[in-house]
């Protein structure tokens, strides 16, 4: 069975008058616009599109069959972790993350829940038709050997451990485990990654293989069914956890620039929290390696997020490449974003010097003024304010440039997940959030 096919068999939400309610939702959203048309100088939605309910179950056992026993009433999420034009016009690459997950409270101590462990992270090609998204295609991310990575915890002692749906039941980890996040496709059809565990930047084949994974230097992954390169940082193995490289851009060249979600922790995690200073850095896909490395500097939480008062809330969740070497960079909570230019300067480039030296003190996640300090933060340029726009989705972590003026922008939907005993029901079922997997098209006055 075709994972496309699957599309066709929405079984799980009720219907009114033959119309799936999510589509429902979204014609009566189209309405509400028409009636009240945005103004002619302001960002606003043109479109959106909704993902129909498809099992989780058939659409992994479609791809590698026997992956999955039970889905526990999931459908397929989490396909807004990134976006990535296709070429055709509507068409879109995109990817999951590592699957359905949440937290659970135990003894006080919270566990990080896998409900279907054998879910295995996917590119999953789409089409934005009307107020609908299609499922065109999709690729397994698989090992060598062809078998899924999983979305699991790669090492002990690094990474969370992972539970069972109800926390109650530990699981083994899986080194091969993948939290993938941004996609780009190169020009010979395979594609690149970033993951949140490494972190790592993961290129796999047009068929979803992984060739390689490079990660940090000192990181010490064994046992993969994939060949693993250390040639990152070794800074980056301070990284927060979940909160590795989420952003990924491809320049026009095919340098690839990896966006560190958060800041890392260093010389520990309240510095981090209480940090606005995080990294970008610049791989050459010819070199294999890391050339240049950047400040960014988040603008402060309640700026972003006016509701927002935790610092360390702020995350950058999408970098896309604007021609030369200017980059649109979001910012957001997972209630705000603001998308922002900058251009990567020669001059501004930190790899090899004191700050990637995890003894420095202070750390450059530590520095107030990192200007002031002589570090050259990259200057920015707002160009939208996305929680001023009526219809945009919250946790928005794709974003994907259209045209000149207009972006497109995928939400992450976490599975129809939330965190808490409450997420499944007694009989171990999805208690469903009711937050739909979206992409909106995004009209800018002035164009990027």
């Amino acid at each position: 069975m075709s994972p496309h096919a699957i599309v066709r068999r929405r079984v799980r939400r009720p219907v009114a008058a033959g119309i799936p309610l999510a589509v429902a939702v979204a014609l009566v959203a189209a309405g509400t616009a028409a009636a009240a048309p945005a103004k002619a100088e302001a960002a606003h939605v043109t479109r959106t599109a909704t993902l129909g309910d498809i099992p989780l179950g058939a659409f992994s056992n479609a791809l590698l069959p026997g992956t999955v026993t039970n889905d526990r009433g999931v459908d397929l999420g989490g396909i807004g972790s990134d976006i990535y034009p296709a070429g055709r016009k509507g068409e879109y690459w995109t990817v999951t993350d590592r699957g359905p997950n949440g937290q659970i409270k135990v003894s006080g101590t919270k566990r990080r829940t896998f409900p279907v462990p054998g879910f295995d992270p996917a590119i999953v090609k789409i089409r934005v038709s009307g107020n609908t998204v299609k499922v065109l295609d999709a690729l397994p991310i698989t090992t060598s050997s062809g078998k899924a990575v999983t979305g699991l915890s790669n090492q002990q002692g690094r990474d969370e451990a992972p539970y069972s749906y109800d926390a109650q039941t530990a699981l083994s980890y899986n080194p091969n485990g993948l939290d993938t996040e941004g996609i780009v496709r190169a020009g010979d059809g395979s594609f690149w990654l970033v993951d949140e565990y490494g972190p790592s930047l993961v290129h796999v084949s047009a068929r979803g293989k992984v060739l390689t994974r490079y990660v940090p230097k000192g990181l010490h992954l064994t046992g993969t069914d994939y060949p693993v390169v250390e040639s990152l940082p070794t800074v980056l193995l301070h990284r927060k956890i979940n909160r590795g490289f989420e952003g990924l851009a491809q320049l026009p060249g095919g340098d690839l620039v990896m966006a560190l979600q958060s800041p890392l922790s260093l010389p520990d995690g309240d510095a981090g929290d209480a940090s606005l200073n995080t990294r970008l850095l610049r791989f050459s896909t010819k070199k294999k390696a890391v050339t240049a490395e950047y400040a960014y500097r988040f603008d402060p939480v309640n700026v972003v997020d006016p509701s927002e008062d935790d610092t360390s809330e702020l995350k950058i969740s999408s970098v896309v490449a604007l021609g030369g070497d200017r980059l649109l960079v979001e910012e957001r909570t997972d209630k705000a974003a603001r998308l922002q230019v900058v251009k990567l300067d020669r001059r501004s480039n930190i790899l090899g010097g004191r700050y990637d030296d995890d003894t420095t003190s202070p750390s450059l996640e530590q520095l107030d003024d990192p200007a002031a300090s002589g570090v050259p933060v990259l200057a920015k340029k707002l160009v939208v304010d996305l929680g001023t726009v009526s219809g945009v989705p919250q946790k928005i972590e794709g974003v994907a440039r259209v045209d000149h003026d207009t972006l497109a922008l995928a939400n992450d939907n976490d599975f129809g997940m939330t965190d808490g005993a409450g997420a499944f029901d007694a009989q171990g079922r999805l208690v469903d959030s009711g937050i739909e997997t979206t992409v909106v098209y995004l009209k800018l006055p002035h164009g990027i």
